[in-house]
């Protein structure tokens, strides 16, 4: 017997859980150049913060929120490293991938809400138009658009990476690919450059910058202030359509959907699997992203019942593991059963009662409470039943058995060879008459013409 604890000891706070696990994240050598990033990083958006409040410009607040999204990609990056590190629990049988998505969806949806609150109070602004002071405004532009391109292009953000491929393209990099085609139809040699997908972080970094440079120079040139509200609006409109289909994307994959881009494979898998030797149906499948490249399934397979349930399961997984990684297969056989009808006529002589005897099944009752003839409980003082005839037993069907030697069963009845009238014009048959109560042969399809009556005229 254990030892009694009469006090428990208090789970651990939400605190403590983190804490525990950011340990163990720091304990790789590979986190400590994120969470150095990460350190500059808060330096950098605080003198940024500073610069905005000074110069009293709304584009560079804009273009700062930029690297605040830095900061929140750093920290996906360690959930990416956290992941690889845990293993699945019987809570999170899956894994924790989603966690990584969870982040993309939370970082890309907090910046497309910065984004709003710009233009929100861009809007005001048009209203009233301050003063804004150009001293420190081209620095912070520099300063951002170099830690920002730093930070992207040092670390290997794995979530952020297959995201920006996967999903679908913004008006930006969509504007941005017309122009370069232009110029490479112009400049052959730039298509290396040019031509390929620009990774859209780069691309938001460069294109706020080049709009915080216009405003410098306009303000500059004649103290039109109002550029500095249009910037803003660009470079949050810019942000917006950049994190929306991020955002889309990795919504899709927490809705547990299947990516349009494999549905025309998984189709063909399918049908293959359903071509396969003792496969009668594929049915109840059901395919979703798990998470970032990961493919989730499960299908119920319907097979033959001399079919060999490993094999089919061996061949169907092989099919679809080049697919789907994480795959739940449920083998059953078929159940379908046709009901047996018979269709070959009576034999003639299955009334003769000296080819076939009945022997009625023991019951479940004493058997003092049992007539020997008809299996009916009798009573002393209760008359015989009426139609003991054509009624099966009350509790087991009788069974019929071929009789190849002649025995005496102590009723005192001959069971030789003697016709089935003549058994039945001993008045056995006949309810009420004689001192039996009916003898039963416990077949349904007896004539429906039997014995006869006192006057020698056949009973109906």
């Amino acid at each position: 017997k254990g030892t009694i604890h009469l006090f428990r000891k208090s789970q651990r706070s939400l605190v403590g859980k983190l804490t525990h696990e950011f340990r163990l994240v720091a304990a790789d050598r590979r986190s400590w150049k994120i969470l150095l990033f990460g350190a500059i990083n808060l330096i950098c958006i605080g003198f940024l913060l500073m610069w905005c409040s000074s110069t009293n410009s709304i584009a560079l607040t804009a273009y700062t929120y930029l690297t605040i999204f830095d900061l929140f990609s750093l920290v996906t990056c360690l959930i990416s490293y956290w992941v690889m590190m845990k293993k699945p629990s019987p809570v999170y049988s899956f894994g924790f991938e989603r966690f990584e998505v969870l982040a993309v969806f939370a970082s890309t949806v907090l910046a497309q809400l910065g984004a709003l609150f710009i233009l929100k109070e861009s809007a005001e602004r048009f209203l009233e138009q301050p003063e804004i002071h150009t001293g420190r405004l081209l620095v912070g532009t520099f300063v951002a658009l170099f830690f920002n391109l730093f930070t992207m292009l040092s670390i290997k953000n794995k979530p952020f990476a297959y995201v920006s491929e996967a999903a679908s393209t913004s008006w930006l990099q969509e504007h941005v690919a017309d122009l370069s085609r232009s110029i490479c139809g112009i400049i052959p040699g730039l298509s290396s450059i040019f031509l390929p997908r620009m990774n859209p972080f780069v691309l938001i970094d460069i294109a706020g910058a080049l709009a915080l440079c216009i405003t410098y120079m306009l303000i500059e040139i004649n103290n039109y202030f109002a550029v500095d509200t249009a910037s803003a609006i660009a470079i949050a409109l810019m942000t917006f359509g950049t994190m929306y289909p991020m955002s889309v994307y990795s919504g899709k994959v927490l809705l547990q959907t299947t990516p349009p881009h494999v549905i025309g494979q998984l189709d063909k898998l399918l049908r293959e699997v359903s071509t396969l030797d003792g496969v009668l149906e594929v049915r109840n499948e059901h395919f979703w992203t798990l998470g970032f490249g990961t493919l989730a399934g499960s299908v119920h397979v319907r097979i033959r019942r001399d079919a060999n349930e490993q094999m089919v399961l061996a061949h169907v997984t092989n099919r679809l593991y080049t697919l789907v990684s994480t795959l739940t297969v449920q083998i059953f056989k078929d159940d379908w059963i046709r009901p047996t009808l018979s269709s070959v006529p009576i034999a003639n002589n299955i009334l003769n009662l000296s080819d076939h005897h009945i022997i009625p099944m023991p019951s479940l009752k004493a058997a003092d409470s049992l007539n020997p003839v008809t299996s009916t409980p009798a009573k002393p003082s209760s008359p015989p039943p009426e139609f003991s005839f054509n009624t099966p037993g009350k509790n087991v069907s009788p069974v019929i058995l071929l009789n190849t030697q002649t025995k005496p069963y102590g009723l005192g009845f001959n069971h030789g060879s003697a016709p089935y009238s003549s058994v039945l014009n001993q008045g056995l048959g006949i309810p009420g008459m004689g001192t039996a109560q009916g003898f039963r042969t416990g077949f349904a399809n007896a004539p429906s013409r039997y014995g006869t009556n006192a006057r020698g005229q056949p009973r109906p």
